[in-house]
């Protein structure tokens, strides 16, 4: 049966704890891996493993579960390999890099901040900001809503002005959390968010990082933000050389690595 791959730690961990249920229904037993200086949270891997809500909520349990211990690198949703023996090969090829990350992230936990605009209240920020907005906006209500072409260049410089505060806003968002952050991980662009950043923050100054998000909220009204954390983390966590000796459950796009 293939090897389901929670996360990587020292094999001194003190939270190592067997037999916690995993991924799978019913729910796989976790259990322990090593090999030298390291070892791998794993469980039988299940056959037919989906992302699904349950699962997902599994795999964040038990690193959760081992994080709330000490380090853990964790591993993408989906990492799994073809035995224990390749988990403990991988294990062996890459020592000098877990132990490196593992060193690095100690102490440390993942926050990710989003954010993005509160549509009427970016509206009268960037009102606010642009006389000539203002104008042609003033002239258009005196002249009952303004010709067809003044209405449709309104819009138009309403647009470009939210998408240039878009910008302005996303890198705002990072200067201002950068200084209370050990590193600082750029996330992929999504729809409806201007800003996707996970930040590395001591556990111990955790309470000072969401102090600086509460300051961004205050600053900048205009905004709505998203803080989720403390999580594993998942950002930082950067790939080992050489290709893995695992392969991929379920469809999804992870390796143990």
């Amino acid at each position: 049966m293939s090897t389901y791959v929670y996360g990587i730690t020292a094999s001194s961990h003190p939270g190592l704890l067997e037999g916690m249920g995993g991924v799978g229904d019913p729910a796989r037993p976790v259990r322990i891996v090593k090999e030298g200086e390291l070892a791998a949270v794993v469980s039988d891997a299940p056959e037919d493993l989906r992302p699904k809500r349950r699962e997902l909520l599994a795999h964040q349990n038990v690193l959760a579960e081992v994080g709330a211990a000490g380090c853990v690198l964790p591993m993408r949703f989906g990492s799994v390999a073809p035995d224990d023996d390749s988990v403990t090969a991988v294990l062996a090829e890459r020592a000098e890099h877990y132990q490196e990350r593992l060193r690095a992230l100690d102490g440390r936990v993942e926050y990710n901040v989003k954010a993005n605009h509160d549509e009427e209240a970016v509206l009268h920020h960037v009102m606010a900001g642009n006389p000539e907005i203002r104008a042609l906006a003033e002239a258009n209500r005196q002249a009952d809503g303004g010709s067809y072409d003044d209405k449709i260049r309104l819009g138009e410089m309403v647009a470009d002005a939210v998408r240039a505060q878009e910008a302005e806003d996303g890198v705002a968002v990072q200067r201002a959390l950068e200084p209370a952050a050990d590193a600082v991980s750029v996330g992929p662009e999504s729809t409806g968010w201007l800003a996707n950043v996970s930040f590395l923050v001591p556990r111990d100054a955790a309470g000072d990082f969401m102090a600086a998000v509460d300051r961004v909220r205050e600053d900048m009204p205009h905004l709505e933000v998203r803080l989720n954390g403390p999580l594993p983390p998942y950002s930082f966590v950067e790939p080992g050389p050489a290709e893995p000796a695992s392969a991929t459950a379920g469809g999804a796009d992870a390796g143990m690595g």
